[in-house]
Order: structure tokens, then sequence, then C-alpha cells
């Protein structure tokens, strides 16, 4: 039974502005400490291009924020700076030896049996052809086979948004990964580039859920649709909030669902339940769905994706926690297996460390 919706008010020191509401549903609108106007670009529900505009400024910001990514793979660059080491000295008659202890650094790095043993034998391959005469060239070859595969199998690693408003983006995952987190990390960036930002509290099963998110809507100065009873459905939720940010003029709806065991095969039949509600109010809708992925856990991620991926099509990875991890090889290979491109990482506790994914920062972060 589709439930009525409102928002639960905190107490905050500035006054919330109500918006005018309809089918029983109120909006709650937290003042952003940060004004507009202020923004490189203000947006208007009828602007032309705003979303080209809105991933063209992401992909500069992330530019000038590259030395966040650069010390966000810190543990994973030091776990393979042994590679220096190994080619500073390297002559024709170690190259086997060489290259078998290379093999082990990259596996240690989550690279993945599949990748390294590819990447390892096109590098004997060139060096016994005379293709690679030196340590630093095979460092070369190294790092641009890494880059190569990255943008060959995903290469559109941007957000696809569509070109009706509102764009919906569905973020999806199991609990623990930091679901909740990454999309207010990604109402944040996507608000101060001058978006009009609504969030859908989802995750009706969670019961502190709904509270962590109207944090991040008051942090962000977003707008935030939560359920007004308990065990709402989900799809009900993210139903109405599509609505209103249809017929109040949002730029984006972000949406987050309940975390979910990629074997619990009921909760997952939820998440299609959702996708198709959305589709029904907005067409083409929902545009992204981010799934939401640990890096601590390396290839384990996979059984994850892979499941994720057949249930509700997914569209984009966000992976987090990898400036606690040296497995940051990972990314490659979720990369590899899955064909999905990673949009986002996460390189950090701040609210500004959810960076935008670019493959040659990436491989120059990991192998400097």
């Amino acid at each position: 039974m589709a439930s009525t919706l409102s928002s639960r008010l905190p107490h905050l020191p500035s006054k919330p502005v109500f918006p005018p509401s309809n089918s029983g549903s109120t909006l709650l609108h937290f003042s952003s400490k940060t004004r507009l106007d202020q923004s490189r670009f203000r947006c208007s529900a009828g602007q032309t291009g705003f979303f080209t505009k809105l991933g063209r400024l992401l992909k500069e910001k992330a530019k000038s924020d590259v030395e966040k990514l650069f010390s966000g793979f810190s543990k994973t660059r030091d776990n393979l700076a042994v590679i220096d080491e190994l080619l500073l000295y390297w002559n024709l008659s170690d190259t086997d030896r060489v290259l078998d202890e290379l093999e082990e650094v990259l596996l240690v790095a989550d690279f993945g049996p599949k990748i390294t043993i590819k990447i390892v034998e096109s590098l004997r391959e060139d060096i016994y052809a005379g293709k690679i005469k030196s340590g630093s060239e095979i460092k070369s070859v190294l790092k641009k086979s890494i880059l190569d595969l990255l943008t060959s199998k995903a290469p559109k690693t941007d957000l696809r948004l569509g070109f009706r408003k509102p764009a919906v983006i569905m973020i999806v995952g199991v609990n623990g990964g930091g679901k909740t987190t990454s999309l207010g990390k990604l109402a944040n960036r996507l608000k101060r580039e001058g978006a009009k930002i609504l969030l859908a509290a989802g995750d009706t099963f969670r019961a502190a859920a709904s509270d962590q998110l109207e944090i991040w809507a008051e942090r962000t100065g977003c707008e935030i649709v939560v359920a007004e009873k308990e065990k709402a459905k989900a799809s009900s939720v993210i139903s109405q909030a599509v609505k209103k940010g249809k017929e109040e003029g949002f730029d984006i709806v972000l949406c987050d669902t309940s975390g979910r065991l990629h074997t619990n095969y009921s909760l997952m039949e939820e998440l299609v339940a959702c996708k198709k509600v959305v589709s029904k109010i907005v067409n083409g809708a929902p545009n992204e769905i981010l799934l939401v992925l640990d890096g601590t856990t390396g290839l384990n991620m996979l059984p994850q994706a892979r499941e994720f991926n057949e249930v509700v099509g997914v569209t984009g990875l966000i992976l987090t926690k990898l400036d606690g991890s040296a497995r940051g090889g990972c990314v490659v290979s979720v990369v590899d297996e899955l064909g999905i491109p990673v949009k986002f990482v996460g390189v950090g506790e701040g609210v500004d460390d959810l960076q935008p994914f670019n493959a040659e920062e990436f491989v120059n972060a990991i192998f400097p």
C-alpha cells in the first residue's frame, strides 16, 4: 500500500522554508550555507544544456582535486613502489625473475589473476621481441596497458543524465559499503555546482537510514522526502519524490535504497519495483543506477556487482574506502570483469572526498 509521505523537521538554527505542498506530502528545505548565486552558473528548469554544463564542471573540479586522488591511493602506491626497485637495475638476463616478482606485486594489489597474467605475458613477449629495452620502458608499457584496459572496457565515466528534468539517480548496494554517505557526498558535489537537488529516503528497511539522510540534507542544504509511516514501501517513497521533483522543477532526484545482500532475492526484487515506478513518471529514468562497492573487500566485490547488474542493470560504480586499502587494483579488475564504468571513488572521510573517476589520473596516482 502506498504510504503518505512527509518530512521530519530537525531543530535547526535557521528558519526552514516550506515549499507548496500537494498529494499530502511535505518537503523540507534546508538553507544552504553557500548561496546559489555564488555558483559558477545558475540553474533553471528550462535551461538548455544544463546537464552538459554540469558534467563539464564536474570534470573541471576533478582535475583541480587531482591531489586528493593522489593522496587517496597512497597505500596502493606504496605497495606498488617496489616495482621501481625491481626495474631499476633490470637487464635481459633477469627478465623472468623480474616478471615473476612483478606478477606477485600486482596480485597483492588485487589486479586479479586474469589481468595480471595478461599484462605480464604481454610484457614478456615485447621484451624478448626487442620492443622494450629498459626498465623505464617496462613501466611505461605497464601503465599504458592498464590505461588502455580502463578506457576501452568502460570509457564513459561521466554521469549520463539525459535531457529531461528531473534526472533520477538510484544508489544501490549492500549494507556497510558507504551507500548513504556516498549519496550525501554526491548531493553536496552536485549542489555546489548549482543543481537543485531533491533527496529521496528510499531506505525504508534500516531504521536509522532516514535520519542519516536527513543529516546530509541539512549539511548540503537539499530538500528531502521521507516516509511518514514505518515499513513504508521504498517504491512509494521514491515515486512521491520523483513526482515532486518533476512538478517543482528539481534538476536531479537522488534516491537512496535499502542496503541488501546480493543473495536476498526479495529485497533485490524491491529494486526492480523502484526502477519501474520511476520509469513511469519520467521517460528514460532512472538515468543512472550507481552501485556502491566497498574497496576494502577487493575482488570479493565482484559477485555483488554481477548480481546487482543482472537484476537492475547497473550503469556505474562508486568505489568507497579506497584511501584505507592497498587493494586499488580492484578498480581495474571490476572494470575488466563487468565492463561497467567507475564513476566516482571515495578517497577520504571528508564531504569533498568523493572524486569523479578519471582513468589517466588513477593510473598516475598508483604508478607515479
